[in-house]
């Protein structure tokens, strides 16, 4: 009898039944296979959740990318605010400035001025801005305010000499009208040590000038004072405006001239006289020669006088003092004379100074 019958009633051979035993032992191709525990667990979700049957468990989806306005919104306001800033940077700075003046001070004074500067808006002063409604407002502030020219070699002096000197000029004018000290009235001692000891007319005045005053021996000549007891400053700014100028002169020497605006803002030293703010303007000539001392007898590192004059305006008027005397209330319109000046305009020359009552002037504003 043959290994197997067919379908069909038919035999197998022997080949045929040892075939199908080895494939039914080896598992046929086609037959099912036994899921896997993660193919179970996935088609168990499937039937407890069909809306996720359209992804399948391996499948990956990715994710949108998410738009960033914020980006594109602060890009755009950059490059419109670099395109305000080239087409106007001058309104530019004023809006970031505010409304602070002072925050932006005018350029140096390099020559003089053609015109006074224009008219500002009547305010008043207040201890916060002791400039406010005048055109120091814009100026810069203590020494920064005076301009000093580029040295170059003049008469005995060489370029590096002539810088030196420059320098020194502007330290005598900071040591005698701008110095914390001096303006409460003491003595100006790092000013007089730059002035030659040997010069006779000056010293004859400096030793007289602060014993007792006079229309020719008056400290205020060449150094600005306040008494302590009478007005106090505003603040810790003195605004300036000026430059300085240099020639050759006389045997030589260099010739430095000093024209400087100082505006001091004071108020009554009586902390119980009320609040009221009286601006000081001085506007100052002075100039120096720094002599070569193989023609002239002189101290290094310090400067003869040829000439001084100030005009002065808020400062008093009457007999010397060897003080400033700032006039409030009453005292203000008692001062005034039937001469105006404007004490900021810088287009003319410096006139002649004084204390005395026919060289007071009222300022046509302060």
């Amino acid at each position: 009898m043959g290994a197997g019958t067919g379908p069909d009633g038919s035999s197998r051979s022997d080949e045929e039944w040892e075939r199908f035993l080895r494939e039914s032992m080896a598992g046929a191709a086609d037959a099912p296979k036994e899921p896997s525990a993660r193919a179970r667990d996935v088609a168990k979700r499937l039937r407890m959740d069909p809306a996720r049957g359209a992804e399948g468990w391996r499948s990956y989806t990715p994710a949108r990318p998410k738009r960033r306005t914020g980006w594109y919104v602060a890009g755009l306001l950059a490059l419109l605010t670099l395109l305000v800033v080239a087409l106007a940077p001058g309104r530019t700075v004023d809006l970031f400035a505010g409304d602070d003046r002072d925050s932006a001070p005018l350029a140096g004074e390099t020559a003089r001025p053609t015109q006074a500067p224009p008219a500002e808006e009547a305010q008043r002063p207040t201890a916060q801005e002791p400039f406010r409604g005048s055109p120091a407002a814009r100026w810069a502030s203590g020494a920064a305010g005076i301009t000093v020219p580029k040295a170059r070699a003049v008469g005995w002096m060489s370029t590096a000499e002539v810088e030196r000197a420059l320098a020194r000029s502007r330290d005598f004018l900071v040591a005698s009208s701008l110095d914390r000290g001096v303006l409460r009235g003491e003595r100006p001692e790092k000013a007089i040590a730059l002035i030659n000891p040997h010069q006779r007319d000056v010293q004859d005045l400096l030793k007289t000038a602060f014993r007792t005053p006079g229309e020719k021996s008056d400290p205020l000549l060449l150094f600005s004072r306040f008494r302590p007891s009478q007005a106090r400053l505003v603040g810790s700014v003195v605004k300036t405006r000026g430059r300085l100028t240099y020639q050759e002169g006389e045997r030589g020497a260099l010739q430095v001239t000093a024209d400087v605006t100082f505006v001091y803002p004071v108020t009554r030293a009586d902390a119980g006289g009320g609040d009221e703010i009286v601006r000081t303007i001085i506007r100052r000539e002075l100039v120096m020669s720094w002599d070569d001392p193989d023609k002239v007898i002189t101290k290094p590192g310090t400067f003869s006088i040829v000439s001084y004059k100030y005009t002065m305006t808020n400062g008093g008027c009457g007999a010397p003092t060897g003080y400033f005397t700032p006039p409030f209330g009453a005292d203000r319109r008692a001062d005034e004379t039937d001469r105006e000046i404007d004490p900021y305009d810088r287009s003319g020359p410096v006139g002649g100074g004084g204390s005395g009552g026919d060289e007071c002037a009222r300022a046509t504003r302060s």
